[in-house]
């Protein structure tokens, strides 16, 4: 007898490498505010909200913070949102579920309309009865517990069927929220550290190792 009915998805840093393209539009947006800054230290914008990311890390007013996210997205929309790939095994590992017959939801802090896009660019949107992210704007579901209670309530799920599979603190966190567990993976943007930090339940290195925990 299985463990949970349903596995949650963090998207950026979890199934697909989105790397490339946020630092790349980081970059675009920054420099219309004269900020010339290397791609290295724009890794951390991956997962957080981007409207909070470019107040906390740049100290940006709310108008500001708009305008920054308006214009980094003139970029994300048109090129940056196609530079992604898919993390090894994810596709195997999804399959797996379906075939396993669990229910399989996207739970990103990531616009919903752009997550849609990037799960029908790498072909894998097929295997998600729920796609969940943020609005537009960002100030509704813009946490990863918004977007977690949500998933949960459209998807009829209890959250102790359920586990969150994720690379960041916010994935975690989020999970505990509801007494959900977690699955941390460390191929992603945060460090083993962080994850066991943050209380994840079980912490992996690859997709392949996710199936054992299921």
């Amino acid at each position: 007898m299985k463990k949970y009915t349903t596995v949650f998805f963090d998207l950026d840093g979890t199934l697909v490498d989105s790397g490339e393209g946020v630092t790349n539009s980081c970059m675009y947006a920054l420099e219309k505010f004269g900020i010339q800054e290397k791609k290295e230290n724009l890794y951390r914008f991956i997962g957080p909200p981007l409207y909070q990311s470019f107040k906390e890390f740049y100290g940006f007013d709310g108008e500001r913070a708009e305008i920054a996210v308006k214009t980094y997205r003139e970029y994300y929309k048109e090129k940056g949102i196609y530079e992604c790939h898919l993390y090894n095994g994810i596709e195997d590992l999804l399959k797996y579920l379906k075939e396993k017959g669990y229910t399989i939801a996207l739970a990103t802090s990531k616009p919903e309309d752009y997550a849609h896009r990037v799960l029908d660019f790498l072909g894998i949107s097929k295997y998600f009865d729920y796609k969940i992210g943020a609005t537009m704007d960002e100030k509704t579901r813009a946490t990863k517990e918004a977007v977690i209670e949500y998933t949960l309530s459209v998807s009829n799920t209890s959250a102790k069927d359920a586990i969150m599979v994720g690379d960041r603190h916010f994935d975690i966190n989020g999970a505990n929220t509801f007494g959900m567990d977690s699955i941390g993976v460390t191929f992603g943007y945060g460090s083993y550290e962080e994850l066991k930090g943050a209380g994840a339940t079980h912490i992996v290195k690859c997709a392949e190792e996710i199936k054992s925990i299921l």
